[in-house]
């Protein structure tokens, strides 16, 4: 099995492929820190898809030259865990000589680009050289969707896969399917929020905002259990965690934002913070609890994801490339947040759907399977191009 490094990790590993968040049992040392949840579920997956016998970090921020020669020797490839590095912002630090120095194989594990509101997407010269690297180090770089695959091309990149994310995959079934229950049979349902927004993801944060606060509110009066799902912000962070203090510090913190309080948070929305919010700082709580859900919809890509991956419907709400790049590679139902047609649930309930989806992340599978072969990277995935793989042939 083989020696790995991960460049960018998000959260510590435990019991040899799973992760949490860095400290997790002290939680009040850094409950005003905002970090993304969804950054550990890809990093937790592309281990899950992995043989390994050992597991290092390779240092960007303040890498030691000493220290990257016995790294060269003690391990076989880096891996980039999958995220949205490809945007105009980027700040990839001393990537550049860490890279030069290792000389090893860097995988590219389903990257991603951003694109602006407006305009095209600006590439500085230091992501140009860092994205050249990694191509020119494998076989070929794996993608989240067509978006990405393009902006790569354009800048002379083509030995591109794509892949999707490691987290639709994470459970390893190439079989997994979405079969639909009769929706008045769905009673629990998961809410994946986003509520912290920019101009910089959102063309219209009025219509992002009051959208998401009335299809939360809809949703909690049609189902009889709803769980709103967080991912890092502060705020809800400390509506599960904090103190009695903290929990009204934190409804104060929300009322006061000049977005959110006018357009967001409510009386009714407090309500729903105050009673069914949930957070967590491990991977294998939110993994746990979607398994129990009937559906999990929502603005969140990965929490969508996470339920995807284990067989539970979800459905998009769009509203940024990233978000519509998931959408299109995966064929996930998805309604675009910044659309005027109004949005009712019974129209994306539908098989039809679904089983594009099905297929859609059958084939994807495929992808991500051949793109770890021809990378050399020793893999759990299946070959689903075996016989005894494929999937079930319906009978006329």
């Amino acid at each position: 099995m083989a020696r790995v490094l991960v460049m960018i990790p998000s959260g510590e590993v435990y019991d040899h492929d799973s992760v949490r968040w860095y400290n997790y049992q002290q939680i009040q040392r850094y409950i005003d820190h905002y970090h993304n949840i969804g950054d550990a579920f890809v990093y937790d997956s592309s281990l899950k898809l992995m043989n390994f016998e050992k597991l290092g970090v390779v240092e960007i921020a303040n890498p030691d030259m000493a220290q990257i020669d016995k790294l060269r020797e003690e391990y076989d490839y880096v891996f980039l865990r999958g995220s949205n590095y490809i945007h105009s912002q980027m700040d990839w630090r001393n990537t550049i000589e860490v890279l030069e120095r290792l000389r090893l194989p860097v995988l590219g594990f389903g990257l991603g680009a951003q694109a602006p509101v407006k305009g095209k997407i600006n590439l500085s010269e230091q992501t140009k050289t860092v994205l050249h690297m990694m191509a020119d180090s494998t076989t070929s770089i794996g993608v989240r969707g067509a978006y990405t695959a393009q902006v790569l091309w354009d800048i002379g990149i083509r030995n591109v896969r794509i892949v999707g994310c490691p987290t639709a995959f994470r459970s390893n079934n190439p079989n997994m399917r979405i079969k639909l229950p009769e929706l008045d049979t769905v009673k629990n349902v998961g809410i994946t929020l986003r509520r912290e927004v920019s101009s910089s993801y959102a063309q219209n944060i009025e219509r992002y905002l009051t959208f998401h606060r009335d299809l939360v509110k809809d949703l909690a009066h049609r189902f009889d259990n709803v769980t709103l799902m967080a991912q890092g912000e502060p705020e809800e962070k400390k509506l599960v965690f904090g103190t009695d203090e903290q929990k009204e510090q934190a409804i104060a913190e929300l009322r006061g934002n000049p977005n959110v309080g006018k357009w967001y948070m409510d009386d009714e929305m407090e309500r729903l913070y105050r009673s069914k919010m949930f957070y967590s700082d491990v991977v294998a709580d939110y993994e746990n609890l979607v398994r129990q859900k009937d559906c999990v919809l929502g603005y969140r890509l990965h929490g969508n994801l996470m339920a995807l991956s284990n067989g539970v419907p979800s459905i998009y709400f769009t509203y940024d490339s990233r978000t519509v790049e998931f959408a299109e590679t995966y064929q996930i139902p998805s309604y675009d947040v910044f659309s005027k047609k109004e949005f009712v649930l019974e129209d994306y309930w539908n098989q039809d759907l679904f089983d594009k989806f099905n297929r859609a992340w059958f084939q994807t599978y495929r992808e991500m399977a051949t793109f770890l072969t021809e990378n050399n990277i020793d893999h759990k995935m299946v070959d689903v191009m075996t016989r005894d793989a494929q999937p079930e042939r319906k009978v006329a």
